[in-house]
């Protein structure tokens, strides 16, 4: 049942970075893309277009995009409504996502409105995407559970996933924004996901907040899972979630991969070097396990 080869969906550039308190040069995040890319990714979120008063590190989006070759690459964008597709097609992106959570709670904290606004919200983006031929991936988050709101019962995540599915959303990713999830908890996700959804169609997000991260990566892989994203260097967090450290860390995954001989077409020597270059910049340690134990000092 596990794939044979997996996508990777490197988030590191828009999800991890977008919470850091310090201001991060274009020059860098421009660096970090190339050094993604020359590792082997073949799917980089590089940015972000939504409000620069609330996530005011993407507020310099279309200057990376601007910055960025033709290479083949998907080189995606976080477009929470009309206004943020227009600024995205205007700077070339060649794929957006939408996001929406699994919880009410979540969702009034994250994007100041109900789910069900949220989806209404998506219907101008899904309809302008479709227009132009751009393809458009889908977020839920809180898939486990919810700071404010506690447990997230499945059949709400397959309510809100077959809806974003059904407006055109190609693939879903599923966000355990807090990371307490576990392989039992996962499994219990996807008991009642998989019985309408394709894996196929289904992707794992998972925070690294408890450690648990690579283990539940594993359970989803078990399941079928084929698309994971990660953040190089575990970069990342979630402003309205506390205590949230940040995705799994891209290196520790690959490692997991290649012991299962699961086919990524990424060079893990290649993807610490550009762990360790943007964590130098950010005057940090690299967060990944495997990038520590393998780089020598």
């Amino acid at each position: 049942m596990i794939p044979k080869q997996v996508k990777i969906v490197e988030v590191g550039p828009r999800d991890g970075l977008q919470n850091e308190a310090q201001t991060i040069a274009l020059a860098d995040k421009v660096q970090l893309i190339a050094l993604l890319a020359k590792a082997g990714l073949k799917n980089i979120e590089a940015g972000s277009f939504v409000n620069p008063k609330w996530v005011p590190q993407m507020a310099n989006s279309e200057a990376v995009f601007a910055a960025l070759p033709d290479d083949g690459i998907c080189y995606s964008a976080l477009t929470p409504n009309v206004k943020g597709l227009e600024r995205a097609l205007a700077a070339g992106v060649q794929e957006v996502a939408v996001f929406a959570a699994a919880s009410e709670g979540f969702s009034q904290k994250n994007i100041n409105c109900s789910i069900a606004e949220s989806l209404q919200r998506f219907e101008g983006v899904m309809t302008m995407a479709k227009a132009v031929g751009i393809r458009v991936r889908g977020y839920v988050s809180c898939v486990i559970a919810c700071p404010y709101d506690g447990d997230t019962a499945p059949d709400r995540v397959l309510d809100v996933s077959r809806a974003m599915l059904d407006m055109g959303c190609y693939e879903i990713s599923l966000g355990d924004t807090t990371g307490v999830g576990t392989p039992a908890s996962i499994n219990r996700l996807l008991d009642c996901l998989l019985t309408e959804l394709p894996a196929e169609q289904l992707a794992v997000h998972c925070h690294d907040t408890y450690g648990q991260a690579i283990a539940n990566i594993y359970a989803a892989l078990q399941r079928g899972i084929a698309t994971i994203d990660s953040s190089v260097a575990g970069l990342g967090g979630c402003p309205y979630a506390s205590g949230a450290s940040g995705n799994v860390a891209s290196e520790d995954l690959i490692y997991l991969l290649n012991g299962l001989g699961i086919e990524h077409g990424v060079d893990l020597n290649k993807l610490i070097v550009a762990g360790n270059f943007i964590s130098k910049q950010l005057g940090r340690n690299n967060l990944s396990r495997v990038a520590r134990a393998l780089t020598v000092a």
